[in-house]
Formats: structure tokens, sequence, C-alpha cells
């Protein structure tokens, strides 16, 4: 078994080594061999495969609950294969409503960028034309009121 140390599998991974340890204390990976004469943390190839995929679910800002789900299913294989769709695909929509709201900011800003040229310029048409383009998007940017 080819033994890799904590950093070996920081810097493989991404993840810094007090999140390794975190993800071990919280069970997401492990748990992971020691060094019998030292203690030292000793990841094998497999518990690299693992934190890989927890690396990537965590860029897609998986928390860690969805991502305890996704390796149990992950360990069930085929019988979960439903499970895992609709968990990824929870977290694809929530991606694409981040998405939306964050071009709707970039909207905003160059909209005001626009307008505040339009100003430096004497513009009078453009500045209103900014106006009227800002009170839509403004509406996105407003949260929704339950």
């Amino acid at each position: 078994m080819t033994a890799f140390t904590i950093q070996d599998a920081s810097r493989r991974t991404g993840l810094s080594e007090p999140t390794l340890r975190y993800y071990e204390d919280v069970g997401l990976v492990g748990p992971i061999h020691r060094d019998e004469s030292s203690g030292h943390r000793r990841y094998g190839s497999g518990d690299l495969d693992v934190l890989e995929a927890l690396a990537c679910l965590r860029a897609a800002g998986v928390g860690i609950e969805d991502m305890r789900t996704y390796q149990a299913n992950r360990a069930r294989g085929r019988a979960a294969a439903g499970e895992q769709r609709d968990l990824l695909l929870r977290h694809a929509e929530r991606v694409e409503a981040e998405i939306a709201a964050r071009r709707a900011r970039l909207g905003y800003l160059r909209e005001k960028a626009a307008l505040w040229d339009a100003r430096e310029r004497g513009d009078s048409a453009a500045e209103d034309e900014a106006v009227r383009r800002l009170v839509g998007i403004v509406d996105e940017l407003r949260p929704e009121v339950a």
C-alpha cells in the first residue's frame, strides 16, 4: 500500500491539512491509518480518491451533511443512483440561482457605471435610458418577501 503523509494528501487534493483532519473527525473519510511509530496519518490511494471527490463537492458549494449523504450513496452504488442524481441536481439548481443573482449584480454595476458615464458627458438621453434599465435590474436584486 502506498502511504501518503497529510502534506502529500493536502497537495494532491487541494484541501488544507486542518480540513483533512476535520473531514476525518466528522466521518467523511477514514478512519485514516496511523504510522505505528509516529502516530502520523498515512493516507492510502483509496483515501485520496474519496478526498478528491469531497474536494470537488466542496468547490461546488456542497455542505457537510450533503457530502455525508453523497458518500453514503456512493457506497450503496447503483441502488442509490436516483438519490445521488437528485442531490446533485438540487445543488445544480442552487448554483444556477447564484449565477443569476451574480449576473443581476453585474448588470447593476455596469448600468450604474453607464449612468455616471452619461452624467459625465452631459448626455441626458443616455442617463434616462440607464435609469430605465436600472429600475428593472433593481427589481431583480430585491430579496423576495415571503
